[in-house]
């Protein structure tokens, strides 16, 4: 079981509160800025913040609408979640940081890089793919989506997303709510559903890792070669399993990241 930290603090930004955690890392060391998945708040990702070097800094934020961020009126795009990124990076006054962005949030992590391009160092995408214009995961996964949407049983939310392993990722983070459902699960579903990272990948010049499992039946591995394929610095680790191996096997996992991250990582 993995122990989840006090909810963090409700930073007001841009006329939304969102819900942030800071966990402290060492001086001279590039903070990490986390993107979730979707319909799942930042806790979801404490195994991998757990196996993290402790010497970097963590920034956690829930978007509007997923965990305890309040949901916006109406959807928000990619570009805008951006936006509200780097100012809430300004409010807590972070100039650099590096990006991770794991499943729906490595899309919103493919779009700070580009938008904010001088204020990421280093991007790490991690079971994500190019957005709507991409390989799409096996047959029975979109015949979940209604399910999604009527947004009445959060297991079968749980099931879809964690795939394969939904028991065992409950049982790791048997502390914590792992979805939200309501209007801001809707809400991150179309922003998905209208961008594609396709034409500006090759202007990502930061040096980037892409990860991904060799079994992986929602973002199946031919969309992080896609991503490899078209970031000019770009390298990819493919490691065995599906698309919640970074919370099952993230102490596995973390070294990788470590490594990419520590490399060369000081503040400028």
């Amino acid at each position: 079981m993995t122990t989840i930290p006090e909810d963090g603090q409700l930073v007001r930004i841009g006329g939304h509160q969102l819900q942030v955690h800071i966990r402290p890392g060492h001086t001279g060391t590039t903070p990490l800025l986390l993107c979730g998945g979707i319909g799942t708040s930042y806790q979801a990702l404490q195994p991998l913040v757990d196996a993290i070097d402790s010497s970097i800094e963590i920034i956690r934020v829930d978007v509007p609408g997923v965990g305890g961020s309040p949901p916006a009126p109406l959807p928000l795009g990619f570009p805008y979640l951006a936006w509200l990124l780097g100012q809430l990076l300004d409010d807590l006054g972070y100039r650099q940081v590096d990006v991770l962005g794991y499943s729906w949030g490595g899309g919103l992590a493919q779009q700070f890089a580009v938008q904010h391009r001088d204020r990421c160092r280093r991007l790490a995408l991690i079971s994500t793919s190019t957005g709507v214009v991409s390989v799409p995961g096996a047959p029975r996964i979109p015949a979940t989506v209604p399910t999604l949407l009527q947004f009445v049983d959060p297991d079968s939310v749980v099931d879809l997303l964690y795939a394969g392993n939904a028991a065992e990722v409950r049982q790791i983070l048997a502390d914590t709510a792992l979805c939200t459902g309501g209007p801001g699960l809707l809400h991150q579903l179309t922003a998905v559903a209208m961008w594609t990272s396709l034409l500006f990948l090759p202007l990502i010049g930061q040096d980037v890792l892409i990860m991904s499992g060799d079994d992986d039946p929602i973002v199946p591995v031919l969309n992080a070669r896609i991503l490899a394929s078209l970031i000019p610095q770009a390298r990819l680790h493919v490691f065995t399993g599906g698309h919640s191996e970074i919370i099952i096997r993230a102490a596995d996992l973390a070294p990788i990241i470590n490594r990419f991250l520590i490399g060369s990582n000081q503040t400028s």
